[in-house]
Order: C-alpha cells, then sequence, then structure tokens
C-alpha cells in the first residue's frame, strides 16, 4: 500500500540520508519551492537543490541578479497566471544567454512585492551585463535592474534562499500530500500517522515520550541508531490525524518544536493511503 513516507524521506531534511547525500561526489540537480516570508511580504521562492553539495564553490565567487517589475501581479505581490508565461519567457531567456556568454549558474528565483528576482552565480562578472541585456533585449515591455557582487561563501543561496528546517519539512509535507492525492486520497480522513523523533540521549527522549503521550500520541517502539561514531536514541510513535496541507503542517512544526526543545530531530512521517 503507497504511504507518504517514500516522499518525505527523500526530501526531508534526514539526519542520517542528509548526511549521506552530502558525503557523496554529486547530488542529482532539482529544484524546489515554497513560500515564506521576506521582509513581511510574501515571497515564493524557488531553488536549485542540486547544488546544496558543492557550496560554497570555489569556482563562482560572484552572485548576479536580475530584478523584473511585474507588470500586474497578484494583491499578495507574486505572479497572475496570466504573467506566469512571461516570467518563465525570461527565464528560459536569461538561461539561453547564459549559455551563450558562458556567464554561470542559476540557482534560484524569487517572487515578491511585485517582482521577480533571478539569482545566478558567477566566475566573473564583467560579461553579466552583456548576458542581462541580450536576454531583457526581448521583453520590451517589463522594467528590470541588474547587479552584481561578491559572495565566495554564498550567502544569498544558504541564507536567502536554501529552507530552513522548517521549511524543508514543509516542501516533504506537500510533496507527500500530493503523491497520496494522487493515488486518490483525499486527505481528509483520519488515519493512524507514524512520526520518528531522534537524540543524542536516552533521558531525553523519556522526557519527550512523556511529553508526545500527554498530546494523545502513542508510543511504538524505541529505535537506536549508529550515527557518526555514537549512538542516536529514537522513538517512533503515532496519532490519530489529518494528513491534509495544511493540518499536517501544522503537527510537524509542533512536533520539531517539542522534539527541538529536547535537542532532538524529527526525522518525518507516513501513513496508509486511504480511499
Amino acid at each position: 500500500m503507497p504511504t507518504g513516507k517514500a516522499l518525505v524521506t527523500e526530501y526531508n531534511l534526514n539526519l542520517f540520508k542528509l548526511y549521506e547525500i552530502l558525503k557523496g561526489d554529486k547530488m542529482q540537480e532539482y529544484w524546489e519551492s515554497y513560500v515564506k516570508p521576506i521582509e513581511n511580504h510574501k515571497a515564493l521562492v524557488s531553488f536549485n537543490a542540486g547544488v546544496a553539495d558543492s557550496v560554497p564553490n570555489p569556482e563562482y565567487i560572484y552572485v548576479g541578479f536580475v530584478k523584473v517589475k511585474l507588470n500586474s501581479p497578484k494583491e499578495d505581490g507574486l505572479v497572475t497566471q496570466d504573467e506566469s508565461d512571461d516570467v518563465g519567457f525570461i527565464e528560459d531567456r536569461l538561461e539561453m544567454e547564459s549559455l551563450r556568454w558562458r556567464s554561470g549558474k542559476y540557482i534560484g528565483r524569487i517572487i515578491t512585492q511585485g517582482e521577480v528576482n533571478f539569482i545566478y552565480y558567477l566566475k566573473m562578472d564583467f560579461e553579466w551585463s552583456n548576458t542581462v541585456e541580450s536576454a531583457m533585449g526581448h521583453f520590451s515591455e517589463h522594467k528590470y535592474e541588474f547587479g552584481s557582487r561578491t559572495d565566495m561563501e554564498w550567502e544569498v543561496y544558504q541564507k536567502l534562499l536554501f529552507p530552513t528546517v522548517r521549511e524543508w519539512q514543509i516542501i516533504a509535507n506537500h510533496h507527500s500530500c500530493n503523491t497520496l492525492k494522487e493515488q486518490g486520497d483525499k486527505l481528509e480522513t483520519e488515519r493512524a500517522i507514524e512520526h520518528k523523533v531522534y537524540f543524542e540521549d536516552e533521558e531525553n527522549r523519556e522526557k519527550f515520550i512523556s511529553l508526545i503521550e500527554s498530546k494523545g500520541f502513542h508510543k511504538q517502539d524505541n529505535i537506536e541508531v549508529p550515527f557518526q561514531g555514537k549512538t542516536m536514541y529514537g522513538v517512533q510513535f503515532y496519532r490519530k490525524d489529518k494528513p491534509h496541507y495544511y493540518e499536517i503542517d501544522a503537527l510537524t512544526m509542533a512536533i520539531i518544536d517539542m522534539s527541538e526543545n529536547l535537542s532532538g530531530v524529527y526525522d518525518g512521517w507516513e501513513c496508509s493511503l486511504v480511499k
């Protein structure tokens, strides 16, 4: 029976799987998107998660941006369905010109406050203006500005684009919800949802078990896993809840809060498919 587990452990900031990925030679390139507040405004962030294992990359020490003004943004500052095609065309043209000029790597996009910010990392920035002007010359109906600066530590990628633990969990939640929904699950039916949390010592695990039991969860099993020369003390537990997008977000955020207060690490959830 399909469950939400496969997608959660693939995309979640899973302590053990993340370590295995990052110590490997290359992550497979893929993009993710999520919504977060930036300067108290709603922002849709898309980023190249596939470059995370090579950050910071000493070959690309400049960050370049192109800020394009939307002509008819939504009330919340994001892009409308009608104008999203234009954004896609601009994105494709920037990519085409960056390849032609060998400018650098496209690593992210932020849509907020009626503007689209395309973000690149560059080996050298002296041809960045040629790249941008060649691309934007095809879109005279859009106002834009551009620039570049040194960013040897890739702070824009790591601090602005890359998600926090909680944001990663929301990304994982929505992937899992989408998978269940594609299989015919309406997500509104309560069912047992299993979770795992790991701790560095048994004492905090026992405190956590007492805490979650007071919230109506039920312990299934204790788990002990070797990790980097030491033992992680985990607990698997469950409660009947709905795996619906916003409800599972609220639930997992609450569990992360409880686990972090005891220096624990949340390791995702799974549930059965219900049609």
